[in-house]
């Protein structure tokens, strides 16, 4: 199972030391600050496959960063399951209309969070959970690192398993050349655009197996989605 990288962004260090010990025991990779600018900092360098925000922190409310997260191409879809000791009804709802999963009221337990988090995973983020992941005639495997069509088994190379594993977590989205290289080769790479378009092809020449509809969408001008009902 892959690890996840969680982001905790919480200033009560009591808090911030337990959540950290638990979720690290539970072989999540995770990073934490206590400042809301920093922790937008952090998940535009590395983006996380989950964050824990709480909402009363420093510098920048807990649900303003929440919206700017939302807002951000690159961090659009990351789960968000905000924290706080604010409880009311109307708190909550305005945090998930910003754009949260999930809302922990505290006190909380940790091991009612973890499973809190396990949930949202396995809900958005399946491939994090171990899960088969599955598309049209499509099954991935993230675990035993094996791609099906039908019941033939499909050889692919790590990048465009990567790049597959990706399409086959957001099934129908659209993503850029550029959406695509910070996701399948981080944020970090100096690799051309253009390489894209190559792991591409070699992607689809992979699993559009004879007899089989090419389920690699191209949009002009914008890039490419899972979509079986093939190029615009």
């Amino acid at each position: 199972m892959p690890q996840p990288d969680l982001l905790l962004i919480e200033d009560d260090e009591a808090i911030a030391e337990l959540v950290v010990w638990h979720f690290a025991r539970e072989g999540y990779s995770v990073r934490q600050t206590p400042d809301g600018e920093q922790g937008l900092v952090l998940a535009e360098e590395r983006v996380p496959d989950i964050v824990l925000l709480d909402w009363m922190i420093e510098s920048l409310p807990g649900i303003e960063v929440c919206r700017r997260l939302r807002r951000n191409a690159a961090t659009a879809n990351v789960p968000i399951i905000m924290l706080t000791a604010r409880g009311e009804e109307e708190d909550r709802i305005r945090g998930l209309e910003t754009g949260a999963d999930d809302y922990v009221t505290k006190p909380f337990s940790p091991r009612e969070l973890v499973a809190r988090v396990q949930a949202v995973l396995r809900r958005l983020r399946p491939a994090l959970a171990g899960e088969i992941l599955s598309y049209a005639d499509l099954q991935l495997d993230p675990v035993a690192h094996k791609v099906e069509r039908g019941k033939q088994i499909v050889n692919l190379g790590p990048t465009e398993f990567r790049l597959l594993r990706h399409f086959m977590e957001h099934p129908g989205r659209v993503f850029s050349r550029g959406q695509l290289l910070d996701s399948v080769w981080g944020q970090d790479s100096d690799i051309e655009l253009r390489t894209v378009d190559v792991h591409i092809r070699r992607l689809r020449k992979a699993i559009n197996l004879p007899g089989t509809a090419d389920v690699i969408r191209t949009v002009r001008s914008a890039g490419y989605a899972l979509d079986a009902g093939g190029s615009l």
